[in-house]
């Protein structure tokens, strides 16, 4: 672990963001499986601290409160709250409810990633009380920042708001309470569109330190009083629906287990998935069929009575670890997302990150979105995306030794 803090460390010292970093790259090497969440989670953070489904990573702290959720306390430069999905989503949805950090330099975010570092963002700049951003980047490209958008929404740091995406094979929807705001299309991008398996990573990162690039400080809203910390972001729940490789949830493999790899092109054509049959058999009885990862029919049928329905579990519920048959989807992708702001959940471990309750307030009440509102495609971004998170970590590596001592 000391090599993989140390390693994590420097990539995270550069101004090349976490996204250039991965524990395992699937385009370059074998790979683990990444297993698949398979089904429709809900996660209620008033009743639950989801544990089971979102992870807090290491050295960093997420507290609960009755009305407000998840609560992401960013007290002192070092704090960067964040909780990890143990599963993965091949295509799919996922919505939060979240009331961003109001202070200048503290940044909220929702994040995919992938293995081979595909990605999908939400994020918040808390000295930005009228907008939210979004992003995507596809193999660790940050030879450009011209992928990002702006979008208006009403109130983001005093009030909830429902922000949602839905990707498949062909296209990206970021929603905000349900309304499209911006869409992607695969056609228009070509092989720079997110098409492998992803991990889910929230929370909240300081992106306003002192020793933070200017670049990085300007984009984040200016540097943050610490004088008036805490600055809390809140996740009051979220719904993770993985479509399995199918282009919506009924079209996706049935009882789906693990994403894996198939080559090395970083394609969704090419991913096997692995299915389970919910025996507590530890005996594995495994097949693998193939398709021409070319043919796009290769994906899980759509037919109605091949579709599968998907399972809704909540948070408190399971998942069986069981016998399983493989079967290769050429719609399916795998990935296993690196770390918001390293791609180790080891590395978190060197923030040394707390948090603290906070009471709910008057300012809890969802309110509308202006979400039909234009949303504006940024032609520069010094620093957004994984880039910030990277850069961020910088004010970390102290830490870091202080860790190993």
């Amino acid at each position: 672990m000391v090599s993989k803090l140390f390693a994590v460390a420097l990539a995270a010292s550069s101004l090349v963001s976490a996204q250039t970093f991965t524990d395992c790259d699937p385009t370059k090497k074998s790979c683990d499986p990444d297993p698949a969440f398979g089904k429709t989670v809900d996660i209620d953070f008033t009743k639950s601290n989801g544990e089971d489904y979102l992870y807090t990573l290491p050295g960093t702290k997420v507290t609960y409160d009755k009305e407000k959720g998840a609560v992401f306390s960013i007290q002192k430069e070092t704090d960067a709250p964040t909780k990890a999905s143990h599963k993965f989503i091949f295509f799919g949805e996922l919505e939060c409810t979240v009331q961003a950090a109001n202070m200048q330099g503290i940044v909220t975010s929702i994040v995919l990633q992938s293995k081979d570092l595909d990605e999908i963002d939400w994020e918040w700049t808390g000295g930005d009380n009228a907008n939210v951003q979004t992003n995507y980047f596809s193999k660790g490209d940050t030879t450009t920042y011209d992928r990002g958008g702006k979008h208006a929404v009403a109130n983001p740091l005093n009030q909830f708001h429902k922000y949602g995406i839905v990707w498949n094979q062909n296209k990206i929807d970021w929603t905000i309470d349900g309304a499209v705001v911006r869409t992607l299309n695969a056609a228009d991008v070509g092989d720079k569109y997110p098409q492998t398996p992803m991990q889910i990573k929230i929370g909240t990162w300081p992106a306003g330190n002192k020793n933070t690039p200017k670049g990085t400080v300007e984009w984040a809203g200016g540097y943050s009083d610490y004088e008036k910390a805490p600055f809390i972001g809140y996740y009051q729940n979220c719904k993770i629906v993985d479509y399995a490789g199918g282009n919506d949830a009924a079209s996706g493999t049935p009882n789906a287990k693990e994403y894996v790899y198939g080559d090395k092109s970083g394609k969704w054509q090419s991913i096997k998935i692995v299915t389970g049959d919910g025996s507590d058999d530890d005996e594995k009885d495994e097949t693998t069929t193939s398709a021409p990862a070319t043919k796009t029919t290769a994906a899980p049928k759509t037919k109605t009575e091949e579709a599968s329905e998907t399972e809704t579990e909540t948070e408190t519920e399971k998942d069986d670890d069981d016998k399983t048959t493989s079967t290769t989807a050429a719609a399916a992708a795998s990935t296993t997302l690196s770390s918001v702001v390293v791609s180790s959940t080891d590395a978190a471990e060197s923030t040394g990150a707390s948090a603290t309750t906070s009471g709910a307030d008057s300012d809890s009440a969802a309110a509308s979105t202006s979400a039909g509102a234009a949303s504006t495609v940024a032609t520069a971004q010094p620093a957004g995306g994984m880039m910030n998170r990277a850069n961020m970590a910088m004010g970390a590596i102290g830490l870091f030794f202080a860790f190993m001592l």
